[in-house]
């Protein structure tokens, strides 16, 4: 039984989710959950069970001490609400947890109950996979959704992918047929650098986030990060005679590519984001949280981490790429 104790009647809700796992290349879909939960301070108000989901012998236990007591954080996805300020405030609906091990249709229903009990009108769960795309040019972004109807309304692409999936792309499919608006966003992340972090694609997503549901999100460090991994990569790529050359033949690739799109509408979407921004001051703060209460217990704690620096590109040709999907 789903009880939601404490959340009010939220505002034209909208759930954000992501996974870590095979779906989360460079973890840039997962960092934008993550930074959109920071940035508007969101209080976890549920956490699936995760014996139910998880085998805990892949996604292992942590132990941690606090004030001198060992506690155990266990794998889990959990829930938050935050609420956008702003003159149209609205609410987000923010799910975040790792890829699960077993039980994935039990695992979406259960996140579809928690929609259904919140009134959320559209889900969008974000994805970043590796491709053959150059660090130094704009990350590609693509929308995809199983709904006709809603990809010409929001200008996304009507998926047409077919191979392995994983959660993202099955909680799509399970959206579609519980009769909830949903959409995926992909980010496609480098191959060649495709260790985390990758703040560029973490922006990327968030960005097009914005445009998706008409909202302004405060961006916090992250367009500075992005501007110090790209000179991270492009020091580190200097260094090693084939990858410069590899990174080379990508922009010439994607150059020749985009040549008839640069122009018209792809130009005035970016000018009109810059505007809103700049029109507005920098992003709308935080009108405060759907949710009340404290930390919550331990298990729902999230793990301290994370590194600060680009890693070293791999060699072009290795067999680190994992498959992708729309």
């Amino acid at each position: 039984m789903i009880e939601l104790e404490g959340v009010p009647e939220l505002i034209d809700p909208v759930m954000v989710a992501a996974f870590e796992g095979w779906n989360d290349a460079g973890d840039a879909a997962s960092t934008a959950v993550a930074h959109l939960d920071r940035e508007w301070k969101g209080e976890v108000f549920a956490a699936l069970d995760a014996e139910d989901y998880y085998d805990f012998q892949v996604n292992r236990p942590t132990v941690f001490m606090e004030a001198g007591v060992r506690k155990i954080t266990w794998p889990t996805t959990r829930l938050s609400v935050v609420r956008v300020g702003g003159e149209k405030p609205r609410d987000l609906v923010l799910v975040r947890g790792i890829e699960p091990s077993m039980r994935w249709r039990s695992f979406c229903n259960e996140l579809l109950g928690f929609a259904h009990e919140l009134g959320v009108e559209l889900v969008v769960v974000l994805g970043a996979l590796l491709g053959d795309t150059p660090h130094t040019r704009p990350v590609p972004i693509s929308g995809t959704t199983s709904d006709p109807d809603l990809a010409r309304r929001m200008d996304l692409e009507e998926t047409k992918y077919e191979g392995p999936t994983g959660i993202v792309g099955v909680l799509q499919e399970a959206c579609t047929h519980a009769g909830v608006p949903a959409v995926s966003l992909w980010a496609a992340v480098p191959h060649y650098v495709s260790q985390p972090p990758n703040p560029k694609a973490t922006l990327a997503l968030l960005n097009r986030l914005e445009d998706l549901i008409d909202v302004r999100i405060p961006l916090g460090e992250l367009p500075e990060d992005a501007r110090a991994w790209q000179v991270g990569v492009d020091q580190l790529a200097a260094e090693d005679s084939e990858v410069a050359e590899y990174v080379q033949s990508l922009e010439e690739a994607r150059d020749t590519a985009e040549l008839p799109e640069a122009s018209g509408e792809a130009i005035a979407r970016e000018f009109e984001r810059y505007l809103r921004r700049r029109d507005g001051g920098g992003p709308t703060a935080p009108g405060g949280h759907a949710t009340d209460g404290g930390d919550g217990p331990p298990y729902l704690r999230d793990n301290p981490g994370g590194r600060t620096r680009p890693p070293k590109p791999s060699k072009p040709g290795t067999d680190d790429e994992d498959p992708s999907e729309d």
